[in-house]
């Protein structure tokens, strides 16, 4: 947030809100400058004169009004993100009635027409107070041509609207401005329309004790109120915290922007969206404020599941009776469970990276057509990422994954499956298959029409012949060097998601992780044919899936039914898996590889939770690079009915044992 820049009608570049603005590159005209420092002048030197309250607006208008738009345009922040988010509500909808108080020069009314088509309103209209802005308003409107808006020069405390209700009422960076604000809110949340939305954008600080994602340190709260202060604009929290007595929040993001010629300063603001109360106990919840733990890095380490799905539903039997807690990692898996019958599904992760993935894949299933799904999460690119998020996406994201993917859309520019720790791992290892000259004989390994042909491809490769047959000696050293340079500690943990302490369970089984991974590698490229049925190998080599080898959620019938209402049985949630489960019972846990991961003592806490959580006869399962990890017996002494499904075969070096072939062995236990 808080970048700014120009966004046309389908243009695929980043929302006007999310890119920079004070460099000198985007001056088009010294007359732009004069424009700029003229307004700035009153902004911070302008007297504000008047025995009253229009008058005071006034006077501190007056001589900035003409100028006003371009400069507000990369100051004003919060507008783009606030009508786009009321349009998406209100699409559906005809002969419509919006109220914008305090609307100044009409301009939200130009940006809502990109959003929303103008048509869709029965009538606009433009409440102000300030004279010289209604004017700029008024030559807007007739110089556009449009009918139904209506500028109207007076108070919005006291503003009715004619004939009835309105649909949107809309306070853009103008409730700051209104002394009485309680009796603008009353005034405005008396006229809502019973599905009527209240849109609310402004700088803000937070009050000393706020949400979480509202909070600021007691220096900030204090600057910026006094800057602010000067121009006699309250941004104290009151305005927000009375709203919430009045309406129910259905939307907010909390963020902060740059301001024009003011370089390392950003200045602070809010967008929140209201509707009259429908059920008070089922408001929504304010967001707790979710930190990755230590060493995570700062995005998602996995933009797919990397467990195979097919031998999980073998197992675990799901039906519509099911509460199945499981952990996120790419989403890819949580919905498979919903396409396959559970009946809630909660998905889980400590890094809330993972979260917001698998977040904007529920958003898009939602709201978009399949198309457009299947290129941001199909291809990993999507040419119109940019428009999309702003008016589509976005609108129905959290707080957190909105912040997220606000300033990480070029992930759909690059390639959303080369992000990522195992991404960026993945880009390495074609970075160096091109230097090699591997990279053609790797795509044509990946499109092999038949598994004959790929094993001959595979075996054919100089590489894979030396590995295979090549003096032992030499071949040691090199899988040696290998280890030292690509998979050591550092490179498995950022880019493959191994954490130090399911390292030291390969090791503890006596196979070198040079060893392990190569049998992970052969394994698939001897028994699993990547273009007909390995999806997760394919989209390693090629950055993309293909449409009849795609996770299920990426097939057309897969998405149709999830967006035809099964999607709504999934919760996400961002946190430890232990107070997940805590939440409620459930009848199958997956716990992936996940306890690999844990300390003896969070085993055994692990453990004893499992059996008071999971109902009799439940089911969970898990996968472990270790061939006998230690912790089967704790949650056997727990309560479970344990048994190994399948194990690579000790002492042998080339193991298949299901298409992602990561781990060692596979467990299943059953609540006795």
């Amino acid at each position: 947030m808080g970048k700014g820049g120009e966004l046309t009608a389908g243009s695929g570049a980043v929302p006007a809100h999310l890119r920079r603005t004070w460099s000198l590159e985007r001056l088009k005209s010294l007359g732009e400058v004069k424009d700029d420092i003229i307004v700035l002048k009153h902004l911070w030197f302008g007297s504000k004169r008047g025995d009253t309250h229009a008058q005071r607006l006034e006077s501190f208008y007056s001589q900035q009004a003409a100028k006003y738009d371009r400069f507000r345009e990369k100051f004003l922040w919060g507008r783009r993100p606030m009508l786009a988010a009321a349009a998406a509500r209100l699409r559906e909808g005809a002969d419509l009635v919006w109220v914008d108080m305090g609307g100044g020069t009409g301009e939200n009314v130009a940006m809502m027409d990109e959003y929303l088509p103008l048509s869709a309103f029965k009538a606009v209209y433009v409440v102000d107070l300030c004279h010289s802005l209604c004017e700029q308003a008024r030559a807007k409107v007739k110089a556009r041509g449009w009918a139904n808006v209506h500028v109207v020069e007076g108070d919005a405390c006291e503003f009715r609207v004619p004939g009835g209700a309105a649909d949107l009422i809309t306070f853009s960076y103008s409730l700051s401005m209104i002394p009485p604000f309680h009796d603008a809110v009353d005034n405005a949340v008396s006229q809502l329309s019973p599905s009527g939305l209240l849109g609310l954008t402004d700088f803000f600080v937070s009050a000393k004790y706020d949400t979480p994602l509202r909070q600021m340190h007691w220096a900030r709260r204090f600057f910026w109120r006094s800057i602010f202060d000067i121009d006699n604009i309250d941004i104290g929290p009151e305005r927000r915290a009375y709203l919430e007595t009045k309406l129910e929040r259905l939307w907010e993001v909390n963020s902060e922007g740059s301001i024009p010629w003011v370089p390392y300063l950003r200045a602070p603001f809010c967008v929140w969206l209201g509707r009259p109360w429908a059920d008070a106990a089922k408001q929504l919840h304010h967001e707790q404020r979710v930190e990755a733990p230590a060493l995570f890095p700062p995005t998602f380490l996995y933009t797919q599941s990397w467990e195979d799905p097919e031998p999980d539903m073998r197992v675990m039997r799901i039906n519509g009776d099911d509460t199945v807690l499981t952990l996120t990692s790419g989403g890819c898996n949580a919905l498979n469970l919903l396409l396959h019958g559970a009946g809630h599904v909660v998905s889980v992760d400590c890094n809330p990276a993972q979260s917001s993935l698998l977040e904007l894949k529920k958003v898009a299933i939602e709201q978009l057509e399949f198309e457009d799904v299947w290129q941001m999460f199909g291809e990993g690119r999507h040419p119109y990422i940019g428009r999309l998020f702003e008016s589509r996406l976005g609108p129905y994201l959290s707080q957190k994954a909105y912040a997220f993917w606000a300033g990480r859309l070029w992930y759909f520019k690059q390639g959303l499956y080369y992000q990522g720790g195992m991404g960026k791992l993945c880009w390495v290892l074609q970075c160096l298959a091109t230097v090699t000259g591997l990279s053609f004989a790797m795509r044509r390994l990946a499109n092999a029409p038949t598994l004959a042909e790929q094993r001959r491809q595979w075996d054919s490769l100089a590489l894979v012949h030396f590995c295979k047959s090549g003096p032992r000696l030499l071949v040691w050293l090199f899988s040696k060097l290998l280890a030292l340079l690509l998979f050591n500690r550092v490179v498995l943990w950022f880019g493959g998601g191994v954490p130090g302490k399911q390292y030291a369970l390969i090791k503890r089984d006596g196979i070198p992780i040079e060893t392990y991974l190569a049998r992970t590698v052969d394994g698939i490229a001897e028994n699993s044919h990547l273009r007909s049925s390995n999806y997760f190998y394919y989209n390693c080599i090629t950055g993309h899936f293909l449409r009849d080898n795609c996770p299920s959620y990426l097939t057309e019938a897969g998405f149709s039914r999830l967006k035809s209402g099964l999607i709504d049985r999934l919760t996400i949630a961002s946190g430890f898996f232990l107070e997940e489960l805590r939440a409620r019972r459930y009848s199958k846990v997956i716990l992936m590889d996940h306890v690999d991961w844990l300390d003896d003592r969070t085993v055994r806490e692990l453990a004893a939770t499992l059996a008071e959580q999971v109902v009799p006869g439940g089911i969970i399962i898990w996968r472990s690079a270790s061939l006998s990890p230690p912790y089967a017996q704790v949650i056997a002494d727990a309560g479970f009915s344990v048994t190994c499904i399948s194990r690579a075969q000790e002492g042998a070096e080339w193991t298949y044992m299901d298409k992602v072939n990561m781990y060692s062995s596979f467990y299943t236990a059953v609540r006795k």
